[in-house]
């Protein structure tokens, strides 16, 4: 009864609306910690269907400068292992190492985890992307300990690509060897003639490096083959050399779990699938529940790969990633209840999920592709809720629990691309599911909602909010929640933020997590799980 009363009460409380989204439509201004936050679980500092890179760049500037550095540096740590960004964390740890050189040297070797990471960030230096175009001290200290620690593998993993390249990156470093080994080997990777390793000589070289030597040299199949029997290397450090088929069948063989589902028309291409016995392999690594399971991996992976895919990809191979999408539900924590989930299917949920920079697609994943499979998976798991796709107006959508996931995702985005009225799915849900009970609504949108206008000054989704809450107080129903999930950089948002709101930034499997911990009763908001981090 408290906590009917309560929402009795709520209804009476509207807040207006302090600001304008990027799209002219009335917002809420999000703190700016949690605007920052919203940014970094978001933001590819590129081109989006509303606002450009040089945009997001100011904005991050901006608020970086109302937070105190603690929060900085637990902000960049948070985007690179939560969010799993790999520009934004880069530029926050650029952005501290101005401000506290003690605390960036800390989280360097948090969010610099990889080559590529260290070469982003060596980038956004070099092109004076935050107003630095030299090594600091603490900079230079830290590329040079990186440099120094990190594994032989790491190290030949990180120099793969260009501009920069690693070799760009150990020319500024400088780093002093610390062991005749890394001596060789830097000398190695920056391409310096062995006289000039001294005192070290290539026999000093690490195995792995004369092992990589001996494979990219090698002049048969057999040779590179029997190579990669007693070595293991990344992949792509091997993929310009290979001979053959019969290689890239035992590349194949060595690729993890994500390098075998991003490069099938890589495996394509090299005839890998002339061979049933490899098609079977393949398709039998993707369709394993153990590992499924023990990867965590969610169904948004699956179905990146599925798009990706080129038609020529054996059948048995395409059906098993939707069977791994299937299995990958169970990675997805369930919700305390029945949901009904609002899916932006607008114009602006066309564009990619990671922006664009003017130099073709980097993913074929667009926002509504995200959405959708989310949807698809909150209904698999959770029978009972209800998904409503919108844009300027609902699109009637019947359910599809017999239907594949991948397919029942596919189907969800085909939806739309109209106008954003982010209000409509709580509407729909106090009118056309009014006897439903729900356990709250989950709104997944690039936040851009800019039809319509709600009560005393609010938004549409507050106003709209409100009467989904009195609907389900007259089921007799637990307080429902709100959870708005923006799958785009904004420094907006639709709903307030309060006890009965969460807004969450991100399209990593962790924002499962978040909704599945707030919906749940759970007390975090999204920027106390940026605060937990430790550092």
């Amino acid at each position: 009864m408290e906590a009917l009363l309560d929402m009795a009460t709520r209804t009476t409380k509207l807040k207006a609306a302090d600001a304008r989204n990027n799209a002219g439509g009335l917002a809420y201004r999000l703190p700016p910690k949690h605007a920052l936050a919203q940014l970094a679980a978001t933001g590819s500092l590129s081109n989006t269907y509303h606002a450009t890179a040089d945009d997001q760049l100011a904005q991050v500037r901006a608020l970086a400068e109302q937070v105190d550095d603690a929060y900085l540096a637990k902000l960049a740590v948070y985007a690179r292992e939560k969010a799993y960004m790999k520009d934004m964390p880069a530029a926050l740890l650029l952005l501290l190492s101005r401000r506290s050189p003690a605390l960036f040297r800390q989280v360097f070797p948090r969010v610099i985890d990889n080559g590529r990471t260290l070469r982003t960030l060596f980038q956004m230096l070099r092109g004076g992307t935050f107003d630095r175009k030299s090594l600091s001290y603490a900079l230079q200290r830290a590329f040079q300990d990186w440099l120094n620690t990190v594994s032989v593998g790491t190290l030949l993993s990180a120099s793969i690509g260009n501009d920069p390249s690693l070799r760009d990156v150990l020319r500024l470093a400088r780093p002093t060897p610390t062991t005749n080994e890394r001596r060789a080997l830097f000398g190695w990777l920056t391409g310096r003639t062995e006289a000039k390793w001294a005192p070290a000589t290539t026999a000093d070289l690490p195995a792995e490096v004369r092992d990589l030597v001996a494979y990219r040299t090698a002049t048969t199949e057999d040779e590179q083959v029997a190579i990669l029997g007693r070595a293991r290397f990344r992949w792509d450090l091997l993929a310009d050399a290979a001979r053959g088929p019969k290689v890239w069948k035992a590349l194949a063989r060595q690729m993890g779990a994500q390098a075998l589902r991003m490069n099938l028309n890589t495996l394509l291409r090299h005839r890998v699938f002339d061979d049933a016995e490899m098609v079977a392999y393949v398709a039998g690594r993707f369709a394993d529940p153990g590992e499924i399971a023990r990867s965590r991996q969610f169904p948004y992976q699956y179905l990146a790969a599925y798009l990706n895919a080129d038609a020529a990809v054996p059948a048995p191979v395409r059906d098993a990633l939707n069977q791994a999408a299937e299995l990958a539900c169970g990675n997805v924590p369930a919700l305390p209840g029945p949901v009904l989930v609002g899916l932006d299917v607008s114009a602006s949920m066309r564009t990619k999920v990671t922006g664009t920079r003017g130099k073709g697609q980097p993913t074929k994943m667009r926002c509504v592709d995200v959405a959708a499979v989310f949807a698809a998976a909150v209904l698999r798991r959770n029978p009972g809720s209800a998904v409503v796709p919108f844009d300027s107006g609902p699109h009637a959508f019947a359910g599809g629990a017999a239907v594949a996931i991948l397919d029942l995702a596919r189907t969800l985005a085909r939806f739309g691309g109209g106008g954003t009225d982010c209000s409509i799915p709580l509407r729909e849900g106090h009118t056309t599911y009014r006897d439903r009970p729900f356990a709250g609504a989950v709104i997944v949108s690039d936040n851009e909602s800019w039809i319509g206008t709600g009560r005393h000054g609010s938004t549409g989704v507050m106003t709209e909010w409100q009467a989904f809450v009195a609907n389900q107080a007259r089921l007799g129903t637990a307080l429902p929640k709100l959870v708005c999930i923006d799958v785009q950089p904004s420094a907006t948002a639709q709903a307030e933020d309060r006890a009965d709101v969460l807004n969450v930034g991100g399209f990593s499997d962790a924002v499962f997590d978040v909704v599945a911990a707030f919906l749940a009763g759970g007390a975090d908001r999204f920027v106390a799980e940026v605060e937990s981090v430790p550092l």
